[in-house]
């Protein structure tokens, strides 16, 4: 029963696979038993106690050793933990499915909300919006469909649990088969020594070459590949990687193009039987969006505002190339570029224009600095004291039976323990887990995640997880400035977990409208830009000493870089997700490559070679059965909201503690115990404005 021990500080190496199945069957067998004991009392003693608050407690029984499972397998992937895993997950999905379709608990809900139980619910209004919301859940997800339609919809959540699992084990499974060896020193030209170093450390790692017979290997983490396809002179070398990298669950026996139109099928299927249009109608109706319309007008217009500045930018760039290489006359039109040159000229160009290589930054973003500036920002904005615990790490299995440490254990050497206090009651709020490193037993990107959520006098248990670039023959872990904003932006992820400040755990921390999830994430990362606050953290690891200020200015000028197609490139992605969920009937079957170019035609410049979709890797979108499904147009909905929002911390000081004690107050801490507007009219006197965003971008 590891999965089930109550230690809020997890002992790792007794979760191993052979005590997956009784555990979570365990844990299965109270949650149905308390949800049965919940649905079999009579309506008419019932109290908002033992109906609302006891189904959270009940899913609470299944939910948190299942979240530890499921951590597990993005972190720590092996054969047997992932057979034990798909062996449980139709069990485990029929049952949270099979909540909103009982009829008898969804008339004790009802009943208990109307006023009907022993004591009506409290016209508190975090108890009020706990009301509505777990009705609106039941009523989004069937419950007041008739039976027929009910079990399919059960069978359509198991069918979409196993088919978007097959889907993200595909994804790493296909990066996972793939390497390069290189054994000529000649094409690593161009490749800064971190990455050289890198390539050459991760050689060593598996027993590769020798000192008389160096090799060097590279792999589709991003850490690996993106300086080959940024900085490698050598064209072969850098197609071959992008050709790898496009073919990413692309080919037997990894290939996802029927999964995706499957999981698509299903999703439509669902969405018509609920009464909607789409899916994404569906989803949105209690997002900021509200459809999937608004959503695509909202990427529309944005599309609109940039389109010639992003279509200037890549013939820009093409002339650019086309110069360097004497190519053309002044008055010859460039050649399109290839799609392994793009990120090549592009920054050579930059370094031309802004005389900045983010190679020369590293040295100041050693991890360990990063973590601890980020800290004392966070500590001063929002009144908090973080602290590291020294962590321990045991072999899965061989945690010691007698004389057990006090310290907290992580699942692999490399993970660190923090705890989070109230610098001004001492009270603890939380503790989290921090893995910043790639390994092949781990899925890609970066992510935050809860592992408890408490409440009022109850830590939080969390944890931030990234591939960043690793520590290399006993030099730290030194990042580029981007995987500095990914730290700030997960970071602002568990900010919004471990301050929230709400009695009621399913309107608790991040379990907001997913278009307002990403405002606490992406205000963090805009802490990387300023001077004040990068002196925070930015350090040069050997000498301690802060960005030159020759170097900042040159770092601030070429801020907005080529920033219309990077902007461009989260619309492309927004764009291809909301049409295959809006408009699916138009797309449905038919080639991948047909769709992707037909759907982005108007979102992408001229190449020599077209790129292949990304559907087939496209992780936000089908790697579990909802995730950011007919929401990736979030991150550009939320950066509106925090380019705004961020204004007055700009206005009224970068570090000014009121400010941040007002943004803990109204934002962080308040979870969804009120809609997302109200939230943000509460911190900004008003409803959001989009300029802030385009000027930050440079593209007012």
């Amino acid at each position: 029963m590891n999965f089930l021990a109550p230690d809020f500080q997890v002992r790792w190496s007794t979760l191993t696979p052979d005590t997956i199945e009784p555990s979570i069957r365990h844990a299965l067998a109270q949650a149905q038993q308390a949800v049965e004991e919940i649905a079999t009392q009579d309506a008419k003693s019932a109290t908002y106690e033992s109906s609302f608050i006891a189904l959270e407690n009940a899913t609470e029984m299944l939910a948190k050793p299942w979240g530890r499972l499921q951590h597990l397998d993005s972190v720590s992937d092996n054969p047997a933990q992932r057979e034990a895993l798909n062996k449980l997950l139709p069990e485990v999905t029929d049952f949270f499915s099979s909540l909103s379709l009982n009829p008898r608990l969804w008339n004790i809900l009802k009943t208990v909300s109307r006023g009907g139980g022993l004591h009506p619910p409290s016209q508190d209004p975090i108890i009020q919006r706990h009301v509505q919301e777990t009705l609106e859940d039941f009523k989004q997800s069937g419950a007041d469909l008739p039976d027929d339609h009910k079990n399919r919809i059960a069978q359509i959540d198991s069918e979409l649990s196993q088919l978007t699992k097959q889907y993200s084990e595909h994804v790493l499974d296909s990066t996972n088969a793939w390497e390069l060896l290189i054994t000529d020193e000649s094409r690593l030209a161009g490749l800064p020594e971190s990455a050289v170093a890198a390539a050459a450390a991760n050689a060593r790692a598996k027993d590769l070459g020798g000192p008389d017979r160096p090799v060097w290997r590279f792999t589709l983490q991003f850490p690996s590949m993106f300086p080959v396809m940024q900085h490698a002179h050598d064209e072969a070398l850098r197609k071959e990687v992008w050709q790898a990298s496009a073919n990413v669950a692309a080919e037997p026996p990894y290939d996802n193009s029927g999964l995706v139109w499957q999981i698509l099928r299903l999703r439509q299927e669902k969405a018509e039987i609920l009464g909607h249009l789409n899916f994404a109608d569906l989803i949105l109706q209690r997002r900021m969006a509200r459809n999937g319309d608004a959503a695509l007008t909202f990427v529309g217009q944005l599309h609109d505002r940039i389109k010639d500045r992003y279509l200037a930018e890549a013939a820009q760039l093409a002339q650019y190339k086309a110069s360097k290489e004497g190519l053309r006359s002044a008055a010859q039109q460039p050649a399109p570029l290839e799609p392994w040159e793009t990120a090549y000229f592009a920054e050579m160009q930059r370094k031309e224009n802004y005389d900045i290589d983010d190679e020369l930054l590293r040295p100041y973003f050693p991890v360990e600095g990063v973590m601890s500036g980020m800290f004392s920002i966070a500590s001063r904005l929002f009144g908090i004291t973080i602290s590291q615990k020294e962590t321990i790490y045991h072999q899965p299995g061989s945690t010691p039976t007698s004389g057990v440490s006090s310290a907290p254990e992580g699942w692999h050497p490399e993970v660190t323990f923090y705890e989070i206090h109230d610098s001004a009651t001492g009270r603890h709020l939380g503790s989290f887990y921090a893995d910043w490193h790639p390994r092949e037993t781990k899925r890609g990107g970066a992510w935050m995640n809860s592992l408890h959520t408490g409440g009022p006098g109850d830590p939080h248990l969390g944890l931030i997880i990234g591939n960043m670039s690793p520590p290399v023959d006993g030099t730290p872990a030194l990042l580029t400035h981007g995987e500095v904003e990914t730290i700030f932006h997960e970071f602002g992820h568990l900010l919004h977990g471990l301050l929230s400040d709400v009695p009621v755990k399913s309107l608790a921390g991040t379990s907001v409208a997913w278009d307002f999830v990403e405002l606490p994430s992406q205000i963090m990362e805009n802490f990387c830009w300023d001077r004040q606050t990068l002196d925070l953290f930015a350090r040069h690891y050997q000498t301690g000493e802060p960005i030159p200020e020759d170097l900042f200015q040159k770092m601030l000028a070429a801020k907005n870089y080529m920033s219309a197609s990077a902007f461009m490139r989260q619309l492309a992605l927004a764009k291809l997700d909301l049409e295959l969920h809006v408009n699916l009937d138009k797309y449905i079957d038919r080639d991948l490559e047909e769709v992707d170019r037909e759907i982005l035609a108007d979102y992408r410049a001229p190449m020599k070679t077209e790129p292949p979709s990304m559907i087939r890797r496209f992780n936000h979108l089908f790697s579990s059965p909802t995730g950011y499904a007919a929401g990736y147009y979030s991150y550009k909905w939320a950066e509106v909201l925090d380019a705004d929002a961020f204004t007055r911390f700009q206005i009224e000081g970068i570090l000014n503690p009121q400010t941040g004690a007002d943004f803990r107050e109204k934002i962080l801490s308040k979870g969804n115990s009120a809609p997302a507007e109200i939230l943000f009219h509460d911190f900004m006197g008003r409803p959001a404005d989009p300029l802030p965003l385009l000027t930050r971008a440079g593209l007012a």
